[in-house]
């Protein structure tokens, strides 16, 4: 029998992450993340209805930079991914690894009660899992 503690999401989330509407530009969105040192903006929601949605880097990188389109003209609504993947702030580190394997996914925001706690990627996940043992 397996005696590990489990290590949840919540644990090893970064609590700073950079929020944008999505009407914002890109060239905003490039600002924040050079700001904040972070490659990750989450999209807020316009209403309740509404879900989060989120913009990386390589977002940035594939659908402005290669295709030569100019920052200044696009919106981040436009290249962000929306719906989407979140955990819960209870998850264990393993399983959102394997669901970010599975998915392709680099990072996914802690959500609880519609309202974002913090963010897990790689580094939080590989960092604070792997280092404990």
């Amino acid at each position: 029998m397996n005696n590990k503690a489990v290590i949840q999401s919540q644990n090893v989330m970064s609590k700073e992450f950079v929020t944008l509407d999505g009407m914002k530009t890109v060239r905003d969105a490039i600002d924040a993340m050079k700001a904040h040192n972070t490659e990750v903006i989450i999209v807020e929601k316009r209403d309740e209805h509404d879900a989060y949605g989120i913009l990386v880097l390589a977002d940035i990188a594939k659908q402005v930079l290669a295709k030569d389109r100019s920052p200044d003209r696009v919106n981040i609504y436009e290249i962000m991914a929306k719906p989407l993947v979140s955990v819960p702030p209870q998850m264990d580190v393993r399983y959102c690894a394997r669901l970010f394997q599975r998915f392709g996914l680099s990072y996914a925001p802690v959500i609880e009660n519609e309202r974002v706690l913090g963010l897990v990627g790689y580094r939080e996940l590989v960092l604070h899992e792997l280092a404990a043992q």
